[in-house]
C-alpha cells in the first residue's frame, strides 16, 4: 500500500464525496478513509457512496487493518483514528471528546494518520463550513505527507477549503476531477523512504492526549492557559502554541479552532438567553397568580404583583429582541 488517503468534508460533502469516488479506479493502490460531519444520528453514508464508487465502501470497524483498494468511513458518534501496529496500519474508533463541536471530526483522523503513515499520508479537504481539518492538514505536511483541497469556487460550502488555502502550504487546490487524477498518481508513486521525516513532538503529544482521553500534564507541554472557559464542560481552555490559526483544548479533551469556539460561544449565549426568557415567563405567571389570589380574597396584595408581572413581560420581550437581532 503506497499511500493512505484521508478525506474530510461537511456541508455539501455528500455530492463532493460521490463525485470524487466516482473518478477513482477500482485498482487504486491506496486505502481511503473518510470523515463527514454526520454527528450521532443514524447514517447510511457507505451505502449511498457505494452507488458511485468502484471501490468497496463500509463503516470502519475498530482495529481493522487498512488495506489498499478499500474505502473506510467514520461511523456516527465515533472519531476515526489510525494507529501503527508493527508493519500494519489499523483503524481505531474512539469516543474521545468532541473536536470543533463534532464527533466524528476531521482533525483527529488527519493528525493520527500523519504520525502513523510515515510520510505516506495524503490529506484532502472538501466542501464544508468553518475550518475543521486545517490543523490536521498542517500535521500531515509536517510529517512529509501531501495536502490537497477542493477548489473553493467549486465547493457548495467553500469555508473549509478556503481556510485550508489560507493556512496550509497545499500541494494541490483543484476541482474534484483533477484531485482524483492526482490521488491516482500519488497512489501509484513509490512512497518516501521509511523514517525520512521526523514526527514533531507536539504532534505525538496531542495524539496521546486524544488516545488517553485528556491529560493535563501533557496538555501543559504544548499549550498555555487562556482566558476562556470550555463551552462544553466549563474547564479552562488552553491555547495551543505550535500552530496557527489559533486552536484551544481543555484537559478533558474538547478542542476548538478559534472559529468553532466563537460559534460555540454564540450557542451558549443563545441557550442562556432562552433560559432567562423561560424563567421570566414563569415569574410573570406566578406573579399574576398571586395578584389574582389577592383580588379573590379581597385583600391588598403584599407586593405589587401586577407590576412584577409587567416588568417580567418587558424584560422577556427585550431578551427575545436580542435573540431575534
Amino acid at each position: 500500500m503506497n499511500r493512505v488517503i484521508v478525506v474530510g468534508t461537511s456541508a455539501g460533502g455528500l455530492h463532493a464525496l460521490g463525485a470524487l469516488l466516482g473518478y477513482l479506479p477500482a485498482d487504486l493502490p491506496a486505502a481511503i478513509l473518510l470523515v463527514m460531519h454526520i454527528g450521532s444520528r443514524f447514517s447510511v453514508l457507505p451505502e449511498v457512496l457505494q452507488r458511485h464508487s468502484a471501490l468497496p465502501v463500509a463503516f470502519a470497524q475498530d482495529r481493522q487493518e487498512l488495506v489498499a483498494g478499500t474505502v473506510v468511513v467514520a461511523p456516527p458518534d465515533r472519531h476515526l483514528l489510525v494507529m501503527r501496529e508493527g508493519a500494519a496500519l489499523r483503524a481505531v474508533l474512539s469516543c474521545a471528546a468532541k473536536e470543533n463541536h463534532t464527533r466524528p471530526a476531521i482533525d483527529p483522523l488527519f493528525r493520527t494518520v500523519a504520525e502513523a503513515a510515515d510520510g505516506r499520508a495524503v490529506g484532502v479537504i472538501l466542501s464544508g463550513y468553518l475550518d475543521d481539518g486545517v490543523a490536521g492538514l498542517q500535521a500531515i505536511k509536517a510529517c512529509g505527507g501531501v495536502a490537497v483541497a477542493q477548489d473553493p469556487a467549486e465547493a457548495a460550502a467553500p469555508d473549509m477549503p478556503r481556510n485550508a488555502v489560507s493556512n496550509v502550504a497545499l500541494d494541490l487546490c483543484a476541482p474534484l476531477q483533477e484531485i482524483a487524477a492526482a490521488l491516482t498518481r500519488y497512489a501509484r508513486t513509490p512512497p518516501p523512504a521509511a523514517g525520512a521525516h521526523e514526527i514533531p513532538s507536539w504532534l505525538r503529544t496531542e495524539n496521546r492526549i486524544v488516545a488517553d482521553g485528556g491529560d493535563l500534564k501533557a496538555l501543559q507541554q504544548i499549550a498555555s492557559p487562556s482566558n476562556y472557559a470550555c463551552p462544553a464542560c466549563g474547564g479552562v481552555l488552553f491555547e495551543m502554541t505550535q500552530r496557527r490559526p489559533t486552536r484551544y483544548r481543555c484537559h478533558t479533551g474538547h478542542a476548538f479552532s478559534a472559529l468553532s469556539l466563537l460559534l460555540e460561544q454564540q450557542t451558549v449565549i443563545e441557550e442562556s438567553l432562552r433560559s432567562a426568557v423561560r424563567a421570566l415567563h414563569e415569574k410573570e405567571s406566578l406573579a399574576e397568580q398571586l395578584a389574582a389570589e389577592s383580588t379573590l380574597h379581597g385583600r391588598a396584595p403584599e407586593a405589587d404583583y401586577a407590576g412584577i408581572a409587567r416588568r417580567c413581560r418587558e424584560e422577556a420581550a427585550q431578551l427575545l429582541a436580542l435573540l431575534a437581532g
